[in-house]
């Protein structure tokens, strides 16, 4: 007779700091629409919207929590299913709101289902990784489950919003859980390096870096490594002293003329492998440098161009245009000090001197109001919320689980980093929310629910 283990215990405190994380955005939002006492009590009032919604994501959460764990795991894939359905049928059917078409509205209230179609495909994916047996040696799991997250991101790049799809993306995270070589990892992150670089220094400069880490990886895979080190090592310092002196072409002459001697100690130790590695390498890195700058100077539009001006290069930018927002919430922010002006006290939030404050920027509110204190708080709660959702992850005895727990901790983050990161300039303005703070019921009720079905699946974790 097969015994089954006391149920263990609710995790009480993921609970409580998702209630003061949502708690907190609802007195943010308060602030910055407040008109005197019982304006949340208007329906019709940003805060009294933002009310109705978080009733409706408490009942959704008790909903989704009373369902057995199961569930989710066997329907992941109808669900997901579903997502994708509604994905297509919002290019065709759904209102166009700032240049988008993502939302269906209904009664009066904007449905967002890009928002709804990260919970399916957390669920579709942890379902197929949560597998027996499965692993990433085989390449067809790997495609399938890049797939799985591609296709929503695609449908909702044609809608268009790209920072939406953007936020697909995260479930690398789950990914690199699961077994995913990290090499391709390091080759993202090398890409993304020379896609910012082409665009933030001339491709000449990201050229020379690329050689220079080619004859790094090269010297790593000599027998003697110290005499391949030092000369690159000088190779480097002559780099770093003399570019801004030595016209670009001639630069990377001496240091393509100087590398001949990494190649040659490569052939004699009969690496030619490694050899035809680096030539691709150099070669392929070269084309998409250049070619970034090709494509930034001719295909993209102005406005596209003037985005990413402000995050890359402000000096080119407009500061009574397109840098007007960043401004703004860098000195709302910047204005509250350590402690804050104290809540309803903040004159740029009262005056909405910040535009989409109650979206975008809600995060400038805090640091108004409640200064680097508040902002500092903010910060520590979503860094113990997702510690809590990774410790779930972590003593569970099932796959589904573990996956489903870092997908979800992946989409907080990478909406929490990226939002906070344009309020102050550092990210380019996408376009994505706060979540469980922004203003908008189809993010809220999402993350809620994400949480919920976590936190039922969490009290299975017991074996049987």
């Amino acid at each position: 007779m097969i015994r089954r283990k006391a149920r263990v215990g609710f995790d009480w405190v993921l609970l409580s700091v998702l209630i003061a994380i949502i708690f907190t955005g609802w007195l943010m939002l308060y602030a910055s629409s407040y008109e005197g006492p019982g304006l949340w009590f208007d329906f019709n009032s940003t805060v009294g919207r933002q009310t109705i919604w978080i009733a409706v994501s408490a009942l959704l959460f008790l909903a989704v929590f009373n369902i057995e764990w199961r569930i989710w795991n066997s329907f992941s894939y109808l669900i997901y299913a579903f997502s994708i359905i509604t994905l297509i049928a919002v290019l065709f059917l759904g209102k166009e709101i700032k240049g988008a078409s993502s939302w269906f509205v209904m009664f009066g209230f904007s449905i967002q289902p890009a928002e709804f179609a990260k919970m399916a495909t957390a669920l579709a994916i942890s379902s197929f990784m949560g597998q027996p047996n499965f692993n990433f040696t085989e390449r067809k799991n790997i495609l399938f489950t890049v797939l799985l997250f591609l296709v929503p991101a695609f449908l909702v790049l044609l809608q268009p919003d790209a920072g939406s799809a953007i936020i697909f993306m995260s479930f690398i995270i789950p990914l690199y859980r699961a077994g995913l070589n990290p090499s391709i990892y390091v080759l993202a992150f090398s890409m993304a390096f020379i896609l910012i670089g082409a665009l933030l220094w001339s491709p000449f400069i990201i050229a020379i870096v690329i050689f220079l880490g080619a004859y790094f990886f090269m010297a790593l895979n000599l027998k003697n490594q110290k005499p391949a080190l030092s000369i690159l090592a000088l190779l480097a310092l002559f780099c770093l002293s003399s570019f801004r002196f030595i016209n670009y072409g001639l630069l990377i002459s001496i240091v393509f003329m100087a590398g001949l001697y990494f190649y040659f100690m490569l052939f004699k130790a009969g690496k030619y492998r490694e050899i035809i590695f680096v030539l691709i390498l150099i070669v392929s890195s070269n084309l998409l440098s250049f070619g970034t700058q090709w494509a930034f100077n001719n295909l993209l539009k102005p406005h596209q161009q003037s985005r990413i001006n402000v995050w890359l290069k402000p000096h080119l930018s407009d500061p009574k245009g397109e840098l007007y927002n960043i401004i703004q919430s860098k000195t709302a922010i910047g204005s509250g000090g350590f402690s804050g002006k104290g809540f309803l006290n903040g004159s740029m939030t009262k005056l909405n001197y910040v535009p989409e404050q109650n979206t975008d920027f809600v995060f400038s509110i805090l640091g108004e109001e409640q200064g680097f204190l508040g902002c500092v708080s903010l910060i520590v709660l979503f860094t113990i919320l997702l510690l809590r959702i990774t410790m779930i992850a972590e003593r569970s005895n099932f796959p589904f689980i573990r996956y489903y727990a870092y997908s979800v901790a992946g989409l907080i983050f990478f909406h929490f980093f990226i939002n906070i990161s344009m309020t102050m300039g550092l990210m380019p303005v996408i376009g994505i929310p706060l979540p469980l703070v922004s203003k908008g019921g189809s993010s809220l009720m999402a993350f809620v629910m994400m949480i919920g079905i976590l936190l039922k699946l969490d009290q299975a974790r017991t074996r049987y």
